[in-house]
Protein backbone atom coordinates (compact mmCIF):
# COMPACT_ATOMS: atom_id res chain seq x y z
CA UNK A 1 0.00 0.00 0.00
CA UNK A 2 1.44 3.62 -0.63
CA UNK A 3 2.42 6.32 1.83
CA UNK A 4 -1.03 8.44 0.48
CA UNK A 5 -3.23 5.08 0.57
CA UNK A 6 -1.76 4.78 4.37
CA UNK A 7 -2.91 8.49 4.95
CA UNK A 8 -6.32 8.51 3.21
CA UNK A 9 -6.93 5.18 5.06
CA UNK A 10 -6.42 6.77 8.22
CA UNK A 11 -8.27 10.17 7.46
CA UNK A 12 -11.66 7.62 6.63
CA UNK A 13 -10.85 6.05 10.42
CA UNK A 14 -10.77 9.37 11.43
CA UNK A 15 -13.33 11.89 9.85
CA UNK A 16 -13.09 13.99 13.06
CA UNK A 17 -9.51 15.21 11.88
CA UNK A 18 -7.72 17.07 8.76
CA UNK A 19 -4.18 15.83 7.46
CA UNK A 20 -2.16 18.46 6.18
CA UNK A 21 0.99 16.78 4.25
CA UNK A 22 4.37 17.63 3.52
CA UNK A 23 6.08 15.87 0.80
CA UNK A 24 8.96 16.12 -1.45
CA UNK A 25 8.92 15.23 -5.12
CA UNK A 26 11.76 15.61 -7.01
CA UNK A 27 13.20 18.29 -4.77
CA UNK A 28 10.14 20.39 -4.89
CA UNK A 29 7.65 20.87 -2.07
CA UNK A 30 3.90 19.30 -2.42
CA UNK A 31 1.20 19.65 0.74
CA UNK A 32 -1.69 17.78 0.71
CA UNK A 33 -5.07 17.97 2.29
CA UNK A 34 -6.54 14.71 3.36
CA UNK A 35 -10.07 14.26 4.79
CA UNK A 36 -12.53 11.25 4.78
CA UNK A 37 -10.08 9.88 2.39
CA UNK A 38 -9.83 12.45 -0.43
CA UNK A 39 -6.53 14.18 -1.08
CA UNK A 40 -6.54 17.59 -2.59
CA UNK A 41 -3.00 19.16 -3.63
CA UNK A 42 -2.77 22.81 -1.99
CA UNK A 43 0.47 23.34 -3.91
CA UNK A 44 -0.35 22.09 -7.69
CA UNK A 45 -3.47 21.40 -9.65
CA UNK A 46 -5.26 18.62 -7.96
CA UNK A 47 -5.77 15.90 -11.01
CA UNK A 48 -9.61 14.93 -11.25
CA UNK A 49 -8.83 11.36 -12.36
CA UNK A 50 -8.87 9.17 -9.06
CA UNK A 51 -6.91 6.39 -10.36
CA UNK A 52 -3.91 9.19 -10.75
CA UNK A 53 -1.74 9.14 -7.38
CA UNK A 54 -1.53 12.65 -6.27
CA UNK A 55 1.50 12.10 -4.85
CA UNK A 56 4.37 9.81 -7.27
CA UNK A 57 5.70 6.07 -5.14
CA UNK A 58 8.88 8.61 -5.21
CA UNK A 59 7.75 10.68 -3.07
CA UNK A 60 9.31 11.25 0.36
CA UNK A 61 6.52 12.65 3.25
CA UNK A 62 8.37 14.77 5.20
CA UNK A 63 5.87 15.32 8.11
CA UNK A 64 1.65 14.96 8.75
CA UNK A 65 0.23 17.81 10.65
CA UNK A 66 -2.92 16.57 12.27
CA UNK A 67 -5.92 19.43 12.63
CA UNK A 68 -9.42 19.76 13.78
CA UNK A 69 -12.27 19.38 11.11
CA UNK A 70 -13.85 21.49 9.74
CA UNK A 71 -10.66 22.83 8.43
CA UNK A 72 -10.68 26.61 8.30
CA UNK A 73 -7.61 28.42 6.49
CA UNK A 74 -7.78 30.90 8.05
CA UNK A 75 -7.97 29.66 11.85
CA UNK A 76 -6.65 26.00 11.67
CA UNK A 77 -6.96 24.28 14.62
CA UNK A 78 -3.93 22.12 15.02
CA UNK A 79 -4.22 19.04 17.08
CA UNK A 80 0.28 17.90 16.65
CA UNK A 81 2.35 19.59 14.22
CA UNK A 82 5.05 18.33 12.60
CA UNK A 83 4.66 14.59 13.30
CA UNK A 84 7.40 13.23 11.29
CA UNK A 85 6.56 10.05 8.52
CA UNK A 86 8.20 7.17 10.33
CA UNK A 87 6.21 8.29 13.46
CA UNK A 88 2.93 8.55 11.24
CA UNK A 89 3.31 5.84 9.40
CA UNK A 90 3.01 3.60 12.52
CA UNK A 91 -0.51 5.01 13.54
CA UNK A 92 -1.15 4.47 9.67
CA UNK A 93 -0.55 0.81 9.99
CA UNK A 94 -2.95 0.55 13.18
CA UNK A 95 -5.90 1.34 10.72
CA UNK A 96 -5.35 0.29 7.19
Amino acid sequence: MSALALLEAYSRAHPQEVLLVEAQVGGREEVVLIFKGVSSSLTEATVVDADIPLLPEEAVIVAVDRLRSPYTPSAPVYLERGIPWEDFQGRCLGVS
